[in-house]
């Protein structure tokens, strides 16, 4: 947001001629104006939608789509809050859905919003689909993907620990997890557990596999990609 410019000199004194000088001028300006006081950019929620207000040149617009999985939703939600990007917009589509549908669903909503992202990012797991036809769509519609095989536990077991060893469903990974986060509730994601771990998730996410070929290996995750990209990497 840029600042409102101070007024000096004669000029600013005719303009402040009959209600105050210097400061207090400007605040009774704003509250004239209708406006509240100013604040720096940061994002705003709204039906379940992350927003990105107007932001800094030189920082990636970034259209992140994710399905209706709570984990996901609140983790990111809570990584965009922490590192104060207001550039990053995270989209939910809350109805359940296949790999190959949330990247449909993804261009659809790249189309429509026209020129207002630089990237758009689909963060989906391997689960129980065969995701190979949905990451080679996504390259085809020029849609980066953020893919945890077997599913986005992974990652989180990464802000603790490496992990090496094939794991064949979110079940099996979930007491590694639980060793680190005693509490954890798929439907309840609390940021806060993970806000100091993330930089070595990404080193430790990035030896699992090569960039981009994620799907194809257990276990792996490319939400790394991802973060690096909201952080400015």
């Amino acid at each position: 947001m840029a600042r409102t410019p101070k007024l000096s000199g004669r000029r600013g004194a005719v303009r402040d001629a009959g209600r105050g000088t210097g400061r207090e001028a400007g605040r009774a300006a704003d509250r004239g104006a209708g406006h509240g006081p100013l604040r720096g950019p940061g994002p705003a929620f709204e039906s379940g939608v992350l927003r990105a207000p107007a932001t800094r040149p030189g920082r990636d617009r970034l259209l992140v789509v994710c399905g209706a999985k709570v984990t996901e939703k609140h983790y990111l939600q809570g990584l965009v809050e922490h590192l104060a990007n207001p550039a990053v917009t995270v989209r939910i589509r809350t109805k359940p859905c296949s790999p190959a549908q949330l990247i449909a669903y993804a261009a659809g909503e790249r189309d429509r919003a026209g020129d207002d992202f630089d990237q758009v990012w689909c963060v989906f797991d391997v689960d129980e689909y065969e995701v190979g036809c949905a990451v080679t769509r996504a390259r085809r519609e020029g849609i980066e993907v953020a893919v945890s095989n077997p599913c986005f536990e992974l990652w989180l077991v990464l802000h603790f620990c490496d992990h090496k060893a094939h794991v064949g469903t979110y079940r099996e990974l979930l007491p590694y997890l639980k060793r680190y986060v005693p509490a954890y509730d798929k439907a309840r994601l609390d940021f806060r557990d993970y806000e100091h771990g993330w930089p070595s998730a990404g080193s430790r996410a990035v030896r699992l596999a090569e960039a981009g070929h994620e799907h194809a290996t257990n276990p792996s995750t490319g939400v790394w990609a991802l973060v690096d990209r909201i952080a400015g990497r």
